[in-house]
């Protein structure tokens, strides 16, 4: 059986097959080379406040053959808004038109910073972000990580916040906060988060937040002073919101531990008096030791001495014939308020 075959302009009809020799006006999207196709960005990240949000990431510098970028044109972010009433897990994303954001000249040396920030938020929602990298109108990278949170009005700043030092530590305190930015009641679980500054700038959070109003700042070094502010936390739906930050007080960590009671107390009668010997302190911050005496017939001992840490010896001179004594000796540290040990076990010895 032969084939029949009919020529027409622009087309071959063979067993009744068209194939299409000429265009025919259909075009599809030019498909950019590996050579100029960002990396995705793969650490996009946002800071929610009371002002709004702000959205970081940093600038690919690779391409996805792995070749070096110079540049990126632009950054397309995508937003999707979402009432919680009609939230759905397991839905598609409706990610809207993107953003576009001024990209820049990639540096080799270190990571440059994309940021887009945003107060046009509304409460009760929750939103959704990722950002793409262009190299040119057509070079796009792969979507970014996908960022989400919830949005609803700020809680006030804490007020009332106070620091104090304590024995290598700072306790900070505060009042409960009852009320939203809008005057409105708090009825969302609320926590706290603590910020510790060196220099009262550049403010970082410290340990996790909190439901209580106090936080103990530990394993500090005794007279270094620190800032505090307290930031109050709504959790909507286990998303933290994050509120008002509080202006910042300051406290320094202070050296409340005495040292150790001293050990082997002796008490020895000399021609003059009495000598009264001890063991030196281990202790490294021993200033001096503190010596106390009392008779037969009292109570309370009385301090009659004050020695250097650099001895461990007095003599008491100003002893009565035939007196019964009982002597002690504390230690004190070198805090700017000293710190005194307990007194030792008492010597006895009769004049």
């Amino acid at each position: 059986m032969m084939l029949r075959k009919a020529q027409f302009a622009g087309a071959i009809l063979l067993t009744g097959t068209l194939f299409l020799a000429g265009g025919c006006g259909y075009k599809t999207e030019p498909v950019p080379p590996d050579s100029i196709v960002p990396k995705a960005i793969e650490d996009l990240r946002y800071s929610v406040s009371e002002k709004g949000v702000i959205l970081n990431w940093s600038f690919p510098k690779e391409t996805i053959r792995g070749t070096d970028l110079t540049d990126i044109a632009t950054f397309d972010v995508y937003r999707a808004v979402v009432p919680l009433k009609d939230y759905c897990p397991t839905c598609p994303i409706p990610f809207n038109e993107a953003i576009q954001v001024p990209g820049g000249v990639v540096d080799p040396e270190k990571t440059r910073q994309g940021t887009y920030e945003t107060s046009l938020l509304r409460s009760g929602h929750k939103y959704f972000f990722k950002v793409n990298a262009r190299t040119s109108w057509w070079a796009a990278s792969p979507d970014s990580n996908i960022v989400s949170f919830v949005w609803h009005i700020p809680a006030k700043a804490p007020e009332g916040v106070t620091a104090k030092g304590v024995d290598s530590s700072v306790v900070v305190s505060w009042q409960t906060v009852t009320q939203l930015m809008d005057e409105e009641k708090v009825s969302y679980p609320l926590l706290y988060q603590v910020q510790r500054s060196r220099d009262n700038a550049g403010f970082e959070s410290i340990g996790e937040p909190v439901k209580a109003t106090r936080f103990v700042d530990k394993s500090l070094k005794n007279g270094e002073t620190f800032y505090y502010k307290v930031q109050s936390l709504l959790m909507v739906d286990g998303v933290a919101v994050s509120g008002g930050l509080s202006g910042s007080v300051a406290a320094t960590a202070i050296d409340q531990t005495p040292p150790a009671a001293p050990t082997g107390i002796t008490a020895v009668q000399t021609g003059g008096g009495i000598k009264i010997f001890w063991d030196k302190s281990q202790d490294a911050d021993v200033k001096g030791y503190k010596v106390y005496r009392r008779s037969a017939d009292e109570k309370t001992a009385r301090v009659i001495g004050d020695v250097s840490g650099v001895y461990s010896i007095f003599e008491d001179v100003n002893v009565a014939a035939d007196g019964n004594y009982f002597y002690s000796v504390t230690a004190y540290d070198k805090a700017e308020t000293p710190n005194e040990s307990e007194q030792s076990r008492e010597a006895s010895i009769r004049h």
